[in-house]
């Protein structure tokens, strides 16, 4: 039976030993639970033998009090504990020095998806060049991958840095937590005390979850719009929708796993992405669907679209599936049938006004230049990713602890 890294730590207290005497804090959001659901802040507080004394949230919230992007959450105290509780996603998106002083170790036990763009990742990396800085211990409490091992997407390119691209990872990274924290510790040369409290019996490549233990453990959804493992493995292409005029399905029950317009032709627009790439709808079904959503992008106006299932083992294939390459057909396709189609959102995206949001989400204008260009074919985006997959594997190998 699978046990995360939160759950071996308040199980053996051989392993908190080294916590003996320190001031510990806590970055967590809503899915840091144990086995019996229990938040991760109340089942440290009952130990006996440490001592929790601040706490941190991440973007959307320690206890997750926020449904969309850029909604800030403030600092405030902890009502049923009396610690401070900062917040990574109000007036900073780094630890200030007040907030470092309150601790020695910081326990990091955040589920994430998978995906570059998941702005947890990118605050695992702040607060580890934090901790460098202000000579700080920070302890990874290890959790799965939803998405398993698979890798996909270019690399994020030099100058591309932002909240959501913490650094030159492919969009599905196929990492957890602990071991994107060794990574950045190497890559970024940081002098930091890191210990990864790793998982036992996790295995990425079982079905049916690949990834997720199914049947083992609750899904609890780390930010409001991540409902389930299905948004999960589609996140990695579903997400740069957000940086598009087109719906990704928040304000509707199943967000992040379909998407759509009202002026959309959903029929026309999957026939076409069979004709021009059919390779790249490998592992999953494409499913011709009707939604309205009650907030966010056409909020109120019913929409035409696409629905990506991978749910049923028998359209589901994990080792053939390729959400980016799913979703930039999409695109494409949507410029081949209307060539003046109003794509790309032109908004501030996580704060940044200069680039724009498709470009921001990829981590370089690669993909949009592609969707744009009326003469690419499949092959061109191909060679280019393929070759930035085959360097992160070759670059993860060594970080890799299960």
């Amino acid at each position: 039976m699978i046990q995360f890294g939160l759950d071996r730590l308040l199980a053996d207290p051989a392993l908190r030993r080294p916590l003996a005497g320190k001031r510990l804090a806590l970055l967590a959001h809503p899915a840091s639970v144990t086995r019996d659901l229990t938040h991760s802040l109340d089942a440290l507080m009952a130990l006996t033998d440490i001592h929790v004394t601040a706490a941190f949230g991440p973007q959307h919230g320690l206890r997750g009090d926020k449904q969309d992007n850029m909604v800030e959450s403030p600092d405030y105290f902890d009502p049923l504990h009396g610690i401070p509780v900062f917040s990574l996603y109000g007036e900073v998106r780094r630890p200030t020095a007040t907030m470092m002083d309150r601790f020695d170790v910081l326990l990091v036990d955040l589920q994430d998806l998978g995906c570059r763009i998941y702005t947890f990742i990118t605050t695992l990396r702040y607060v580890l060049e934090a901790a460098a800085r202000h000579k700080k211990a920070v302890w990874v409490l290890d959790r799965p991958n939803p998405a398993g091992r698979p890798v996909e997407g270019t690399l994020l390119q030099p100058g591309w840095e932002s909240f959501v691209g913490a650094g030159p990872l492919p969009m599905r990274h196929g990492m957890t937590m602990g071991e994107l924290a060794r990574w950045f510790v190497a890559t970024l040369k940081l002098d930091v005390e890191c210990e990864v409290i790793a998982m036992e019996g996790w295995q990425p490549d079982l079905a049916p979850g690949y990834g997720w233990p199914i049947g083992e453990r609750s899904w609890i959804n780390p930010s409001p719009n991540a409902p389930n493992l299905s948004m999960a493995r589609a996140y990695a292409g579903t997400v740069m929708l957000e940086g598009t005029t087109l719906s990704e399905g928040r304000g509707t029950t199943r967000p992040l796993e379909l998407f759509g317009a009202p002026d959309l032709d959903a029929r026309k627009l999957i026939a076409r992405m069979e004709a021009f790439a059919p390779r790249w709808l490998a592992g999953c079904r494409l499913r011709e669907c009707w939604f309205e959503p009650t907030f966010h992008k056409h909020a109120g106006m019913l929409c035409h679209g696409v629905q990506i299932h991978v749910e049923d083992p028998t359209h589901y294939d994990h080792a053939k599936f390729r959400p980016w390459r799913l979703q930039a057909l999409a695109f494409k396709a949507i410029r081949q049938l209307r060539r003046d189609y109003p794509l790309w959102r032109d908004f501030p995206y996580e704060y940044e006004h200069d680039r724009l949001a498709i470009d921001l989400i990829n981590g370089s204008e690669i993909l949009r230049e592609w969707v744009d260009d009326a003469t690419t074919r499949p092959g061109d985006l191909d060679a280019l990713a393929q070759a930035d997959e085959r360097e992160w594997e070759e670059m993860r190998r060594t970080f890799l602890l299960y």
